[in-house]
């Protein structure tokens, strides 16, 4: 079998001269087409029909003559350098479209449907932002994505890919992008402006996908990826769809939703793909372990697991420690745990760490950490422990003084600055965004971190850091503290600053656990008392919610810029204990 090197599958320099000229996912896909013929390339795993599930399949040479029929009926419509936004369930039909629109030259936007909850106003700034000239989705949701579209006075034709028929195999006049081209729009979250759509082209994301084929040990024919990430998303689209076509590797795909209502699916999927990668938030992992029952997992074989990638801020060592002693006996080898550090405006992946070792674990002395210098915990000190992401995947990484920009020290905490072929050119129509985060050379990611000891660790956001009396506070510990009481629901926890008369001051917004009956002022005195106690500080508000509602992303994480927004704007339905 073959592994992706670092000099396989090279991808053009920066400027374009080598023999890669024009290329780009879809034309990676029709040289798997040609290579791996009648292989299943991807597979949906559909519940929503049947809670165990129908597997819908493509092969290779299925999607490649798939896609070039979408391809052909987009010539009419748009040209080369417009805009297709990708308004499809995922699905397979999802991957059609999004490399249907790249094969006929256009500039894909990956999106979701109008039907996401809590996300319509999101998809309506996105869509006016980038004015795409077409829209396509599948049948099921025409009628409902007409409706939708229709107050935004967007001059779009609706394209249904799953009515469009396959063009047979043949020689086709596709465009061919340069590699500064661009390839898709990457929206950020919006969660604290409107969204912005990050520019990568074709050489950043080939980069890119190509860098996490080498990283996570990739091989053709023998490894799969295995992701209920969305697809919109800028992990679960390189995992899902990027390097399957940079590394022809099998793709296996299943809805968030089909995840969070019976997580053994998504075990059960790595366990019937040999070579497995993939990749969840911290939550996902935590959610699995208590959410399998022990009968599951006797049909769980684990042991050909090669990388389960968590990403997340942070990553908790009490997740990766209660996941593996979940799953330890079904073969699964504590070594594929991959901490990893990445962000849209770099595609995804920056740094991760080794294969073949447990993820590196260092107790930091958290009063030492807050005042911006990692210092290894003493006898009696409080302790911040962290999680490396690893090394740079062949790319640049330092860590820059958040005001200055110049490099600090390693020890030292600062902003991470990124540098490499992989990083995006900028945000869509937004020339001053886009210079002070790409404008300076190295790529300002806003997250805070350290080199300690040669790797990287991130400490947490800059606009997340809570500043009390002069002192900062990184909520994530904050929020540890105020989870470890058993009227807390697991994972729902948002500690955020907000202005007061005197600075600023501390607020904590949180789930009730279920099947809990507790005195919530009661429980609330405890949280103020412990948050005093362990990190010197004074909550002014604490909001207790329903389950379920705490704000979050459309990837199922905590979102404290929307729950900071939300406590401000007044609509956070739960009883304050102010």
């Amino acid at each position: 079998m073959e592994t992706i090197s670092e000099t396989a599958f090279a991808v053009p320099g920066p400027d374009g001269a080598d023999h890669l000229e024009g290329e780009s996912f879809a034309t990676m896909l029709g040289r798997w087409a040609g290579l791996l013929g009648d292989e299943v390339a991807v597979t949906f795993l559909d519940y929503r029909g049947s809670a165990e599930g129908r597997a819908v399949t493509l092969s290779w040479r299925e999607l490649d003559d798939r896609v070039s029929g979408v391809a052909a009926r987009l010539r009419g419509p748009a040209r080369p350098g417009e805009r297709a936004a990708i308004l499809t369930a995922q699905s397979a039909d999802y991957v059609v479209a999004f490399l249907g629109a790249v094969r006929a030259g256009l500039v894909a936007v990956p999106l979701f449907p109008p039907s996401l909850p809590g996300h319509a106003g999101r998809l309506a700034a996105t869509l006016a932002d980038c004015a795409p000239k077409v829209v396509l989705t599948t049948t099921d949701l025409a009628g409902e994505l007409a409706g939708f579209l229709g107050p935004l006075d967007l001059e779009a034709t609706i394209l249904s890919v799953d009515t469009v028929e396959p063009a047979a195999a043949g020689e086709h006049d596709w465009h061919r992008p340069a590699p500064d081209e661009l390839a898709y729009l990457q929206y950020t979250s919006g969660s604290t402006r409107s969204p912005a759509g990050v520019m990568l082209t074709h050489h950043n994301v080939l980069t890119n996908a190509r860098q996490a084929c080498a990283a996570y040990g990739a091989e053709t024919g023998s490894t799969s990826t295995v992701s209920w990430l969305p697809l919109f998303h800028d992990m679960g689209l390189i995992l899902g769809l990027g390097a399957p076509m940079v590394g022809g590797l099998a793709s296996v795909l299943m809805d968030p939703i089909a995840f969070l209502e019976r997580p053994g699916r998504w075990l059960r999927a790595l366990s019937a793909s040999p070579g497995a990668i993939s990749a969840a938030p911290n939550f996902a992992y935590s959610y699995s372990a208590s959410r399998v029952p022990e009968e599951e997992k006797s049909y769980l074989e684990l042991s050909r697991v090669v990388s389960l990638i968590n990403g997340s801020e942070p990553v908790l060592p009490a997740t990766i420690a209660k996941f593996q002693d979940a799953f330890g006996d079904c073969g699964l080898r504590p070594e594929v745990h991959r901490a990893s550090y990445g962000l849209a405006e770099a595609t995804v992946l920056v740094s991760v760490t080794d294969a073949g070792a447990p993820s590196r674990q260092v107790g930091f002395d958290r009063d030492r950490l807050a005042e911006g210098a990692a210092v290894p915990a003493g006898p009696g000190a409080p302790v911040t422990t962290l999680v490396s992401c690893g090394l740079p995947a062949q790319q640049e990484v330092r860590i820059g003084d958040p005001d200055s920009g110049e490099p600090v020290p390693d020890g030292q905490v600062g902003e991470i600055q990124v540098i490499g072929a992989n990083v995006g050119q900028g945000y869509w129509r937004r020339p001053r965004e886009s210079a002070a985060t790409f404008g300076a050379g190295y790529l300002a990611t806003g997250d805070l971190g350290v080199r300690f000891e040669g790797e990287l660790y991130m400490t947490g956001r800059l606009k997340d850091l809570v500043i009390v009396d002069g002192r900062n506070h990184y909520p994530q510990d904050i929020e540890q503290t105020v989870e470890s009481h058993p009227t807390v629901r697991p994972h729902s926890a948002a500690v955020f600053a907000i202005p007061h008369d005197k600075g600023e001051t501390a607020v904590a917004v949180l789930e009730r656990a279920k099947a809990v009956e507790a005195d919530l002022a009661a429980a609330a005195h405890a949280l103020r008392a412990a948050v005093s106690a362990e990190h010197g500080l004074r909550l002014h508000d604490v909001v207790v919610l329903p389950p379920g509602e705490v704000p979050r992303t459309s990837s199922g994480k905590i979102s404290r810029a929307l729950c900071r927004k939300s406590y401000l704007d007044g609509v956070l339905t739960g009883r304050r204990l102010g």
